[in-house]
């Protein structure tokens, strides 16, 4: 019972905290070269993990459909399966998953980390908003740049589905590309898009938060670190369900 109420107080102050970057955002100055900067670390830092996973699970991918298909004499919409899965599901899933081992866990080290030494308390010191310089920034960047690597995941998936379903499996590039535009459409991007964008804005919260909140010394940030991980993780999953649901059939 006591972990269970720990567990909602904890995630009512993450709501406050969530609440007052929504404010902070708002109100001038817009900071823009941390916004850069942080699009560039979480954008252009994660690229290469999404590429090397968004490559490979295409291929896989296409390989399981060519095997599933062949049963029915249906290898030509390997293609399309494989796009409308990645573009609706995989790509923003495992975009999200990625980029929170690689840039959620190093956001809430350093914030945790500037937590512990007080260095976000002598920024309150000298009146400058800690939300504002250090969150705000993160949050509006992981927004951002979500979409563009899912699209990169999308690209990059659907090519090696591509290598392995015409070049390995022996599928006729004609089928295989006709059937893709017949089955995956505009629709199908924009749904992963905007699963992006709200993996984006949980994920930046839930880091940010653990850091901001962390206290301890080195084995709270590392506690906090951990749960940031795992707690984004969870949430990405449990908000591609409610998203799935609220978008089915658009």
């Amino acid at each position: 019972m006591r972990t269970l109420r720990a567990g909602i107080e904890d995630f009512g102050r993450m709501l406050f905290f969530a609440t007052e970057t929504v404010a902070w955002a708002l109100r001038p100055p817009a900071r823009l070269e941390l916004i850069l900067a942080q699009m560039a670390f979480i954008g252009a830092g994660s690229a290469f993990i999404v590429g090397v996973t968004g490559t490979f699970a295409g291929m896989v991918f296409g390989l399981q459909m060519n095997f599933a298909m062949k049963q029915f004499a249906a290898e030509g919409y390997v293609g399309g399966s494989t796009a409308f899965a990645l573009s609706r599901e995989l790509s923003p899933v495992f975009t999200a998953l990625m980029v929170t081992g690689r840039a959620g866990s190093a956001i809430a080290t350093e914030l945790g980390t500037m937590r512990v030494t007080e260095q976000i308390d002598a920024m309150e010191t000298m009146a400058v908003s800690p939300i504002q310089y250090l969150v705000v920034p993160r949050v509006i960047a992981s927004i951002l740049m979500f979409p563009a690597l899912t699209m990169l995941f999308n690209a990059l998936g659907f090519a090696g589905a591509y290598v392995m379903g015409v070049y390995v499996a022996g599928i006729p590039e004609g089928p295989f590309i006709a059937h893709t535009r017949e089955i995956v459409g505009p629709d199908d991007i924009f749904h992963g898009l905007w699963k992006a964008v709200i993996f984006g804005a949980i994920v930046s919260l839930i880091t940010t938060w653990r850091g901001y909140s962390a206290s301890g010394g080195a084995r709270g940030v590392g506690e906090g670190t951990t749960r940031a991980v795992v707690s984004s993780s969870i949430a990405i999953l449990v908000a591609d369900y409610a998203a799935t649901v609220l978008f089915v059939g658009t």
